[in-house]
């Protein structure tokens, strides 16, 4: 069966065909505040989107953008003393998304390009377009003339004539329609734009935000144009899956197809899959209304195989509940997933477990399981159904274990089925693991963390004495800890340690 996906653009589901490299592009985080479960949702998606396109065999190029000029960004400077420039806020929150990335345990997309490091194609597109007759220059600002466009409001299935203004109020006295979208916008960022977004009292002193030279004038790129220059940069003119909220369907999404197909000549992107929204206590989680859970804080407290096990239960497509029952159920599959894991590993390393131990219904039932896991994530990745498949393997592998006595003197039906156990150890591994992003833990990764727990202690007391002055006490810590195969490192930003 070949992967079958939901396109918002034919609005049917339909085949997933590709040649060669799968070019995947993900509309990433605007930094201007710490990641939320509601991000994360989108981040998950694509990675296992990105996981099983490889498990399929197709080489995945992954570009997901990172949006670090915007007016919620300029509207943070000044909250806190090093928060001089939009820069010094974008780079803080740049940061901590990227920590939040590594602990949900994403794969590294190819590239992450910045806004500020594309300003030069970005410019070009909207000379290209201006040049082709679909944008306008209006007092240093360059706005597409959505009139030009035939195919406008494909994706959203608008019409022209019966949409409503996009942009700021003060842009339509600008405008020749009231549907036109800025692709460059004159000057920084507006003082009302700057106070509304922010969450500290700028008093007098408003921040405007960094402006950049152009034909047009002084200034800075429009939000939609953004995401087509960095795409096509680095994934050519047409991409094989462009991925993203639901809520940016429009006008993001529909500006994106418009202003790169009217330069381009070409199909921006072959499928649209777009992600529905988190809700907690029923309410779309947002960073504006501040009803959100922080990623590092879910980890904290769920850690990270509890919160992937969350986001698979529900299709990508749909809005999901983040409620304390679908963590609960979350938490429970997790926990049968991992003890049926580590039970069988046990039985496997055991010397009980022989080579000529047979048992038919554990076999048959990790040949199920793949087939079924497979056939759920062809179905428009159906990450529910595929997560009932493993289940249902962790209910064979505990039969098996129940039921085997583990004789090392008895015949080989009283034994454990070595290769049974070891190709459901592979399954839960290669499903489990390699496609939805679990992580199991071995006896070994388990001292590795208690040992960091340890050397993080060491280094808190370690601190404190330096803090009361008694720097010989706390080189003879790091020397201790040195002895024992534990690198230390003194930065500005604290001490940071690795193993030998």
């Amino acid at each position: 069966m070949s992967l079958v996906v939901t396109d918002t653009l034919a609005d049917e589901r339909v085949e997933f065909t590709a040649d060669g490299d799968v070019t995947l592009y993900v509309c990433g985080l605007t930094v201007s505040d710490d990641p939320h479960l509601g991000h994360a949702r989108l981040w998950f998606h694509a990675d296992v989107l990105h996981r099983w396109l490889e498990h399929l065999g197709y080489d995945v190029r992954h570009v997901e953008n990172v949006t670090d000029v915007n007016e919620k960004i300029t509207a943070r400077v000044g909250e806190r003393d090093e928060w001089a420039a939009e820069r010094d806020v974008a780079e803080a929150f740049t940061a901590t998304t990227f920590d939040a990335m590594r602990g949900l345990n994403l794969l590294r997309a190819e590239v992450y390009p910045r806004v500020t490091e594309h300003l030069p194609e970005i410019r070009d597109l909207v000379e290209t377009l201006v040049e082709k007759g679909y944008a306008y220059e209006s007092n240093g600002s360059v706005y597409f003339d959505v009139t030009t466009f035939e195919a406008y409001g494909k994706l959203s299935n608008q019409d022209v004539a019966e949409l409503e203004a996009q942009g700021e109020p003060d842009e339509r006295s600008e405008k020749r329609n009231p549907a036109d979208f800025a692709l460059w916008k004159a000057d920084g960022v507006s003082e009302a734009a700057a106070r509304e977004h922010a969450k500290h009292d700028h008093g007098d002193s408003v921040p405007e935000g960094e402006t950049w030279a152009s034909p047009w004038g002084e200034g800075r790129p429009g939000w939609h144009v953004e995401c087509s220059a960095m795409s096509t940069t680095h994934l050519g003119d047409t991409l094989d899956i462009h991925m993203g909220g639901r809520d940016l369907v429009f006008p993001h999404h529909e500006n994106e197809i418009a202003q790169s197909e009217a330069a381009t000549g070409e199909t921006f992107a072959r499928h649209w899959l777009h992600v529905g929204l988190l809700a907690m206590d029923g309410e779309k989680m947002s960073s504006s209304i501040g009803n959100f859970w922080t990623v590092p804080d879910a980890l904290d407290e769920l850690g990270v195989n509890v919160v992937r096990t969350f986001y698979a239960g529900a299709a990508y497509r749909s809005e999901q509940a983040l409620t304390e029952e679908t963590v609960a159920e979350a938490e429970e599959r997790w926990e049968r997933l991992s003890r049926t894991y580590d039970r069988a590993v046990d039985a496997l390393d055991s010397t009980e477990a022989r080579a000529k131990a047979e048992d038919a219904a554990l076999r048959e039932a990790v040949d199920a399981a793949r087939e079924e896991f497979a056939a759920a994530m062809n179905d428009d990745l159906n990450l529910r159904e595929a997560t009932a498949a493993l289940l249902e393997l962790t209910d064979a592998v505990n039969r098996h274990v129940d039921g085997a006595s583990g004789d090392a003197e008895g015949d080989a039906d009283s034994a454990y089925d070595y290769r049974g156990l070891r190709e459901a150890v592979e399954a839960f591994e290669a499903l489990a693991g390699d496609v939805l992003g679990l992580q199991f833990e071995t006896e070994t990764d388990g001292d590795v963390e208690l040992a960091g727990e340890l050397v993080e202690l060491v280094l808190d007391v370690r601190e404190a004495e330096r803090d009361a002055g008694n720097y010989e006490r706390a080189d003879d810590l790091r020397d201790a800890l040195r002895d024992v195969g534990v690198e230390i490192e003194d930065g500005p930003d604290g001490a940071t340690y690795r193993f030998e």
